[in-house]
Formats: C-alpha cells, structure tokens, sequence
C-alpha cells in the first residue's frame, strides 16, 4: 500500500471486525485462539516488513533518494509497521504497512518506475510464500511427519505455513485495484492516468470505496478464494 492516509472510518471498521473475529473464536476457546495468534505474529512482521522494503527498495534503486533519506531502505521491523495495520491484520485477517513515500520526479522513467515500485511489493510477497513454501518441505524431508506432530514441532510447522498463508493475504489484497492499494496505482500505470485529474479524483475517495468494499464483504469473497487456490497450490508442492 501507498499514499494512504487512514481516517477514522478505517479504525471504526477494523474495531467492528476484530470485535467479530473475538466473539467467533476469541471467547469460545481463548487458549486456541491465543496461541494462534501468537504462532501469526511471525508471519505478520516478515509479511509487512518485506513488502515495504520492496517498495523502498526499489524506489531507491530507481533513483528516488525519498525512502533512503527516510531510513525505509531497511529490514528493520520498526521502519515498517503501521501498528493500525498489524492489528487489523492480526485480528481482522488483512492489513498494511507504513506506506512508504515516493518522489516520482526523481525517477528517470516515471511510469515504467511508478509501476515497477507497485508491484515490488506484492511480488515481494509472493516471493516469500513461494520459499516458505519450500522452507516447510525443507522441514518436512529433515524431520518427518513424527517430530511434526509434537508441540513444539507443530508450532514450527504452523508458524512456517501461517508465513506463507499470510503473504499470500498480503499479496491479494493489495492487488485490489482500490486506492489507496498497489492494485489501483498499477493500473493507474498500466493504462497512463497516473497523473490525470480522474487519478486523484478517485484517490480522494478511497478510502471510502475501500470501507464499503469491506462492510459488504467484497474484499473477503476477493481475497479467500483466491488466497486458498493458491495456498493449495503450494502446499501441495510440499507432498510431492
């Protein structure tokens, strides 16, 4: 996610839906919903973290000197985490980062840049499941399903899968094409209105489309089928 600015339609709404998520699984058996939650934190922070790195990265490399002067060309946790963000995506099942700010005027090629800083991110976290993915068959092969199936070998497992599942999240939902995620400024660039009058017309009611997007569950029949086919896909990977 980039350019964002969170208003207080965005914090009333994560507060409803975590509020949902305790009473559905919180409350009924908190000592399971606790410890997986404990066991998603992981996954949280390297999700978030790297897929603003990518954005700065990027950005830098690019010859945007913004994030480096803004110490965002980092992997340090800290640098990165919106802590709205992690909560929504902690409790709520989706999220963001800090946005990372971009000069585009300092790019040399500002809409192939513009796009290539975009997309950074979500490949950035497709990048991630993808090696996870081969990280849990790494484990698998060295320990066998029996060490596995002890606590601790369970947490690991759980904790090196939840990597995956949430970049996956990550990945699906910014690519909807929604100011103020990705997905809307890679189609901004794609079809050249990045720097229209219609561009930031839009953008002046993201966040509101985003709200409603949510409220009525478009976001959550975006993103779960689209999250499972891949996560299958990948997690089968693991049993050949």
């Amino acid at each position: 996610m980039r350019r964002r600015n969170i208003d207080i339609s965005f914090f009333v709404i994560i507060v409803l839906l975590a509020g949902m998520s305790l009473r559905q699984g919180g409350l009924s058996d908190p000592r399971t919903w606790i410890m997986e939650k404990v066991l998603l934190v992981p996954a949280i922070i390297i999700g978030l973290t790297f897929h603003e790195f990518a954005h700065a990265a990027v950005a830098y490399k690019l010859g945007d000197q913004t994030p480096m002067l803004q110490g965002r060309v980092t992997l340090n946790p800290m640098a990165h985490i919106d802590w709205m963000g992690l909560a929504a995506l902690f409790f709520v099942g989706f999220g963001w980062g800090q946005p990372v700010q971009i000069d585009p005027y300092q790019f040399r090629h500002r809409r192939r840049d513009e796009l290539l800083v975009s997309v950074a991110g979500v490949a950035m976290n497709f990048l991630l499941a993808v090696v996870f993915t081969f990280v849990a068959k790494l484990v698998l092969m060295a320990a066998g399903w029996e060490w596995l199936s002890t606590g601790f070998g369970n947490g690991i497992w759980q904790m090196v899968l939840y990597i995956v599942q949430i970049n996956l999240v990550l990945m699906i939902f910014n690519l909807i094409p929604v100011p103020p995620l990705d997905g809307f400024n890679i189609i901004a660039q794609i079809f050249n209105f990045g720097n229209t009058e219609t561009y930031w017309r839009i953008y002046q009611y993201g966040n509101w489309i985003l709200v409603a997007l949510i409220v009525f569950g478009v976001t959550g029949m975006i993103i779960s089928p689209c999250v499972n086919a891949i996560y299958s896909f990948l997690t089968n990977l693991i049993l050949l």
